[in-house]
């Protein structure tokens, strides 16, 4: 017991350190390019947290479950927004930028919707079973993303400026800062299985439930790169980092790891149901009318209640129902 416990509080260090270093990195590369803290949060910050996901859903779509695939993407974004953006809101308001509010929250509720129209499409209109995502729009999914990552690095050079966010970004030399970014999702990444790994390892010695674990330590698990990563971000005063880091990784596991995963083998979402994707399209939804309601240009502190009030309905109902 001792043992685990010690590796799991090594596991979380290395997740903390992990963080630090990719922060730093991320936001050091940032300026030295002229590319906005958003865009670096968008795609390299963005895709090296998404890492566990990736390695998840494309794995079960090479052993031919696309449950496992559909689940994980559908968890982990449903999380990013009602958990880990919600605390990060919460510790402190995020500022939306012009190309926030009219490009890339608008997108991710697009992507977000798209998913549950192509995969859901005949439980919606109720005709037959789940309809799920084939090798054509697997396809499309992709080259969707790809015409997203291009349009934000061709505009992501015209740095905007946003109230609260720290400017005294400290520039390292191009290959440390390229280091710290690859030594940072390292720690993520292999911090997160052991912490991961080991909290189970503990729960089961407390003879915690299965249900218990699966709801909690599992669901939670590929989302402990992003939870760290914005943590440390809004507490270093970044969080246009912060906020592409949740919106990135969203954009990700949906265009590029879904699109990649149906492109090895078709996706059934019939291991998802109409209360998953509501959840889902709600996620994608608060965001979207939080920047319209209330003060404009900023997810608050209650928007990052309301969030967290909805995240705790969907896990009261995910334990009524396991």
């Amino acid at each position: 017991m001792i043992i685990k416990i010690l590796l799991l509080l090594l596991g979380l260090g290395l997740v903390v350190a992990g963080a630090e270093a990719l922060v730093e990195g991320a936001s050091s590369i940032a300026r030295r390019s002229g590319v906005s803290p958003f865009v670096i949060g968008l795609t390299i910050v963005g895709f090296g947290t998404s890492l566990p996901e990736l390695v998840v859903s494309v794995t079960g779509a090479l052993e031919g479950n696309s449950a496992i695939a559909i689940g994980n993407v559908v968890g982990s974004n449903i999380f990013n927004v009602l958990l880990i953006l919600a605390i990060s809101a919460l510790a402190h308001p995020i500022s939306i930028t012009k190309s926030n509010h009219y490009r890339d929250i608008p997108v991710t509720l697009g992507v977000t919707l798209l998913l549950i129209a192509a995969g859901m499409s005949k439980t919606i209109f109720g005709v037959g079973a789940a309809d799920g995502l084939s090798r054509l729009e697997g396809g499309v999914f992709i080259l969707l993303f790809t015409v997203y990552i291009i349009w934000c690095f061709r505009s992501g050079r015209n740095q905007e400026t946003v109230e609260g966010d720290s400017d005294d970004t400290k520039v390292y030399p191009t290959l440390l800062s390229v280091l710290m970014v690859l030594a940072g999702l390292a720690g993520l990444v292999f911090g997160g299985r052991l912490f991961v790994d080991s909290a189970e390892a503990v729960a089961h010695m407390l003879h915690v439930s299965d249900k218990f674990i699966a709801i909690t330590v599992l669901a939670m698990g590929t989302s402990l790169p992003e939870l760290v990563t914005c943590i440390v971000a809004m507490a270093k005063h970044r969080s246009q980092l912060a906020l592409g880091n949740i919106l990135g990784s969203n954009v990700f596991n949906i265009l590029l790891i879904l699109g990649t995963s149906a492109l090895i083998t078709p996706m059934s979402f019939a291991a998802v149901n109409l209360v998953d994707m509501a959840a889902l399209a709600l996620s994608a939804l608060l965001v979207f009318t939080g920047i319209y309601t209330g003060k404009r240009n900023m997810i608050d502190r209650l928007d990052g209640a309301i969030m967290l009030v909805v995240f705790a309905a969907y896990m009261v109902w995910l334990f009524i129902k396991l």
